[in-house]
C-alpha cells in the first residue's frame, strides 16, 4: 500500500535496536511527514490574509523545499518520504475530500444550477477530452518522445481534462459569489468523476478498431456508470438516515451516531469501487443526502461533531496530497529518462498547457451562452466576467491528473519507457505550473473582476464563531428552501409557460416546487429531516422544532 524511502538517509540501526531497520525508517518517515503537515497548517495560518498564497500552494512549496533537502542528504538518489500509491490516493485520501464537498454544499444553489453544472462537468469534459486527445495525437506523433499508442493519447485527454477545483475554491467565498462558487464547485466534482469514467472506459475497451458500435458502447457505459453511481450514493445516504431515525443511537451514545455516518459514507465509496462504478459520484451524492436527511436525525452535539470531523479529514487529506506532489516532483528516476532532452520536455509541457487552455475555452464560453438562453432572470445569467473566472478556475490540474498519469504511464511506481517518462514529467510540470502560477493569480483576478462590496466584507469578517454559528451554514439552504416553498404554496395559480422559451427559462422553480411537495409528503416522514423527526424526549427534535418556530416567527 505505502512504501518508505528514508532508510538511506539514516544508515542501518544496530542489532540491539528493538525495531528493525525498515520499521524504524518507516517511523522516522511518518514523523517527518506529520511534522511537515503541521508546518503547512501553521504557515498557512500566518499567510491567511495574504492575497496571493493559500494552503494548497503553501503545501506545494514546502513539499518542493523538503524534496530538495532530501535530495541533498541522499546524494541525489531520492526526494520523497513516501512512495506514491494509487490505492493511497483513491481509497484513503480522495473519499473524505469529495464527501465533505457534498456534505457542506449549499444544496439550493447547487440544484438551482444543476443543468449548467452538468453541462460544464459532463459535456464540457467530453469536449475538452476530445480536443486534448486530438491535439496530442497529431502533435506528439511528429515529435521524438518515444512510442505511444492510441490508448495512450486518449488517456492523455482524460488525464488533462480532470480539473483541480480545490485550490480555486479556497479563494472563492460561498457568500460573496454563490453562483460562481456553485458552478466551479459542482463542475469540479462532476468533472473529476467524468474524467475517471472516461479514463476507465478507454482502458477497458479495445481501441484497435473503433467502430460506431464501440462508440455507442462507450457512451452507454458512461451513462450507466453515472446513473448507477449516483443511485448507490443516494441509497446509502437514505439507508443511514432511516437507520439513525428508527434506532436513534443518540439516546445512548453520540459516538455511535458519528461512527455510523462516517462508516456508511465510506462504505458507499468502497461498494462503488467494488462494482467498478464511480466512487467519486457515489460518495458526493451520499454526502448531499446525508446533509439533507441524516444530519437532522442526530443530536445537536453530533451535528457539530460531524460537520467539523468531515471538514478536518478533508482538510488533512488535501494538504497530504499537495505536500506529496511537491516532493514527488523532484524524483530523480523520472527525470533521468529525459535528461538528454530537457528542451523537448519543456516543449511537451507547453503544448499540453496550450491544449488545456484551448480545450477549456472551447466549452466554457459556448456552453455559458446556451445556459444563458434558458435563464430569464438577468441575475441568474452568467456574465462575461464570471465566464472568464470559470474558464480560469478550471485550468489548474492536481492530484487526480497525477494519479491517472501514474496509472497509465508507470508500472509499480516506475517508468519503463522514454515516452512514459515524458508524460509523467510533463504531468508533474503542468500540475506544478498550473497550481503555482494560475493559483497565485486566481484570488487577485477574482477581486479584480468581482470586487466585494465593503459592507459585505465587514459582515463576513465579523461573523460570530459560537457553536451556533457552526451549524447555521448547513441550515441556511434548508430555511431558504422552506421560505421558497411557503411562497409558492401561497400562490397556487402559478402562471404556466406559453412557449418553449418560457418553459426553458423557468424550469428550476417548477421542479423545485414539485420536489418540495414530494419531499414533505413522502421522503421526510420516512427518512427524517428538519421538522420531520419523531418526537423523543431529549432528542434533537425538541431543539430543532423550537428553532424552527423561532425562525418562522
Amino acid at each position: 500500500m505505502m512504501g518508505f524511502d528514508m532508510g538511506l538517509l539514516f544508515g542501518k540501526m544496530g542489532s540491539s535496536s528493538a525495531l528493525g531497520t525498515s520499521e524504524y525508517s518507516s517511523i522516522v518517515s511518518m514523523n517527518l511527514f506529520v511534522a511537515l503537515l503541521c508546518a503547512c497548517i501553521v504557515i498557512g495560518h500566518l499567510l491567511e490574509e495574504n492575497r496571493w498564497m493559500n494552503e494548497s500552494i503553501t503545501a506545494l512549496v514546502i513539499g518542493i523545499c523538503t524534496g530538495v533537502v532530501i535530495l541533498l542528504i541522499s546524494g541525489g538518489t531520492n526526494s520523497r518520504l513516501l512512495v506514491f500509491s494509487e490505492d493511497l490516493f483513491f481509497i484513503y485520501l480522495l473519499p473524505p475530500i469529495i464527501f465533505n464537498a457534498g456534505f457542506q454544499v449549499k444544496k439550493k444553489h447547487f440544484f438551482r444550477n444543476f443543468m449548467t453544472i452538468m453541462l460544464f462537468g459532463a459535456v464540457g469534459t467530453v469536449i475538452s477530452f476530445t480536443i486534448i486527445s486530438f491535439g496530442a495525437t497529431n502533435i506528439f506523433k511528429r515529435m521524438n518522445i518515444g512510442s505511444l499508442e492510441l490508448g495512450d493519447y486518449l488517456a492523455i485527454g482524460a488525464i488533462f481534462s480532470a480539473t483541480d477545483s480545490v485550490c480555486t475554491l479556497q479563494v472563492l467565498n460561498q457568500d460573496q459569489t454563490p453562483l460562481l462558487y456553485s458552478l466551479v464547485f459542482g463542475e469540479g466534482v462532476v468533472n473529476d468523476a467524468t474524467s475517471v469514467v472516461i479514463f476507465n472506459a478507454v482502458q477497458n475497451f479495445d481501441l484497435s478498431q473503433i467502430t460506431v458500435s464501440v462508440a455507442f458502447q462507450l457512451i452507454g457505459n458512461f451513462f450507466y456508470l453515472f446513473i448507477t453511481s449516483t443511485l448507490l450514493g443516494v441509497g446509502a445516504g437514505l439507508l443511514s438516515a432511516y437507520i439513525i431515525k428508527k434506532l436513534y443511537f443518540g439516546r445512548h451514545s453520540t459516538d455511535r451516531e458519528v461512527a455510523i455516518m462516517i462508516l456508511m459514507a465510506y462504505l458507499s465509496y468502497m461498494l462503488a469501487e467494488l462494482f467498478y462504478l464511480s466512487g467519486i459520484l457515489t460518495v458526493f451524492f451520499c454526502g448531499i443526502v446525508m446533509s439533507h436527511y441524516t444530519w437532522h436525525n442526530v443530536t445537536e452535539k453530533s451535528r457539530v461533531t460531524t460537520k467539523h470531523a468531515f471538514a478536518t479529514l478533508s482538510f488533512i487529506a488535501e494538504l497530504f496530497i499537495f505536500l506529496y506532489v511537491g516532493m514527488d516532483a523532484l524524483d530523480i528516476e523520472k527525470w533521468s529518462f529525459i535528461s538528454d532532452s530537457p528542451g523537448t520536455s519543456v516543449e511537451v509541457s507547453a503544448i499540453l498547457l496550450g491544449l488545456i487552455l484551448v480545450g477549456r475555452a472551447a466549452f466554457v464560453f459556448p456552453l455559458s451562452f446556451l445556459s444563458n438562453l434558458t435563464k430569464k432572470p438577468h441575475q441568474e445569467k452568467i456574465d462575461f466576467r464570471q465566464q472568464v473566472l470559470i474558464w480560469w478556475a478550471g485550468l489548474m490540474r492536481g492530484a487526480v491528473s497525477m494519479a491517472l498519469a501514474y496509472n497509465q504511464f508507470t508500472k509499480e511506481g516506475h517508468t519503463q519507457l522514454k515516452g512514459n517518462a515524458f508524460m509523467i514529467t510533463s504531468t508533474i510540470t503542468v500540475v506544478l505550473f498550473s497550481t503555482m502560477v494560475f493559483g497565485l493569480i486566481t484570488q487577485p483576478l477574482v477581486r479584480l473582476l468581482l470586487p466585494m462590496p465593503k459592507g459585505l466584507n465587514r459582515m463576513i469578517s465579523s461573523e460570530p464563531t459560537t457553536p451556533k454559528s457552526f451549524i447555521v451554514p448547513l441550515l441556511e439552504n434548508e430555511q431558504d428552501s422552506y421560505a421558497d416553498l411557503g411562497a409558492e404554496l401561497g400562490h397556487p395559480h402559478v402562471p404556466r409557460p406559453t412557449s418553449l422559451r418560457m418553459l426553458l427559462s423557468s424550469p428550476s422553480r417548477n421542479v423545485h416546487y414539485y420536489w418540495r411537495k414530494f419531499d414533505n409528503a413522502f421522503m421526510r416522514p420516512m427518512f427524517g429531516g428538519r421538522g420531520f423527526v419523531p418526537f423523543v424526549p431529549g432528542s434533537p427534535t425538541e431543539q430543532s422544532t423550537h428553532n424552527l418556530h423561532e425562525d418562522e416567527n
